[in-house]
Parts: C-alpha cells; structure tokens; sequence
C-alpha cells in the first residue's frame, strides 16, 4: 500500500492518503481542514477516490469530513459509535479552536473493532483503541506492515486523555494491549508529528516503554 501524508489544519495534523498498489484506489484519512489543499492532493495522485476513514472525531481530524464527502460523493467509515458526541460537538469544537465552521455527519458505518475496511483490493484491520476518545480506532495494513494509528500514539509521546471522556488508563492498554503485540516492525503514521516504528516506542518512549513495566 501507499501512502502520502498531508499536514493540515493549524494544527498540523496528518491527514493520510492511502492507496491501493494494484487498483490505485485512494482513501483520505481524517481529513481535518484544508479542503482545498486536500482535493488538489488527489488530484496529483490520481486514481479513485473510494472513501473517507476517520480515526476519531475531534477538529483538527474531523472537521472537514461533511464538507468533503459532500464534495465528492463519498461514504465516511469511522469512527466507533462512542465518539459519536464528539461529531454532534464539531461546530462547537471549530468556534472554540478558530477553525472554519465544521458540520456533523453521520457515518455510513460505524466501526468495531474487528471490523475491516477496504480502498481496492487492499484490506485494513480495524483496532477500536479508547483512551485518546473512547470510539477511536486505529487502521492496519498488515501486509505492509503500516498503521495509522490517529492520536493514540506519537512519536515519543502518547494522546491526551484530559478531554471529555479520555482515559489515559485506557490509553496506556490499547497501545501496549493492541498495537504492540502487531510487531515491533510495523511502522506508524500518527496524528501529529514525524512517523515511528511500535518497536521504537517500545524501547524509548517515555510513557509506555517496556521499560516502564
């Protein structure tokens, strides 16, 4: 699978594009602001714009969801149903943030985690991994060996879980629980900032190394 990563919003959040290598297909991943620049992407990359995948519904990931998937016709997958208030919350969360005024939406399928979604021939895991919100999800791609893990897990660093229904015990579970155990191979996009490897992370971040116990 391929992959190009576009940072938006004033945030500077990693909206992804994934592609399928043998249809060139593409899904847009948490595609938080700048429509604009999002759809001139697309455009550079070329093929099928199948989908939108969300991992979680806060601002600077979701804030562009309706107004893209209106743009181009397209269904939205994701978040898990628990982070359903934080969709109802996005005009609030783009007034109190400064960002443009963000719709809600209403996915055209929840996920759960097991679940698994597709852009071509090309299938993604889906890991529901609360802490960060509680209906967020991560996606896997397991022949390449790639995640797209949202704001769960950083390079260094791990998400916040002092919003609304955060739970940084959570948090702490659903990476060492379920990502971890995919391999210290896998390689990671985050929500923000430079990509990692879980086996990095094992030996070196600070919140939930190995060495932490």
């Amino acid at each position: 699978m391929k992959y190009a990563i576009l940072p938006v919003t004033a945030f500077e959040q990693n909206c992804s594009i994934l592609q399928c290598e043998q249809t060139g297909n593409l899904a847009v991943v948490d595609p938080g602001g700048d429509i604009e620049r999002i759809v001139d992407a697309l455009q550079q990359i070329g093929g099928t714009v199948e989908k939108i995948l969300v991992t979680h519904a806060h601002i600077d990931h979701a804030g562009a969801v309706a107004d893209l998937a209106e743009r181009l016709s397209l269904p939205i997958e994701g978040p898990q149903k628990e982070d359903s208030f934080w969709i109802d919350m996005l005009p609030q969360q783009s007034q109190m943030f400064g960002f443009p005024p963000a719709k809600t939406f209403v996915p055209t399928r929840w996920l759960e985690h097991g679940d698994t979604v597709t852009v071509g021939n090309t299938k993604l895991d889906v890991l529901h991994c609360p802490g960060h919100t509680p209906g967020h999800v991560v996606f896997v791609e397991p022949q390449s060996r790639l995640a797209v893990v949202g704001d769960v897990l950083f390079a260094g660093s791990i998400g916040r879980s002092d919003f609304p229904r955060g739970n940084h015990a959570e948090l702490v579970s659903s990476i060492r629980e379920k990502l971890f155990p995919l391999g210290d191979d896998v390689a990671f996009i985050p929500g923000h900032g430079p990509m990692s490897t879980f086996g990095e992370e094992r030996r070196s971040n600070p919140f939930v190394s190995d060495h932490r116990g």
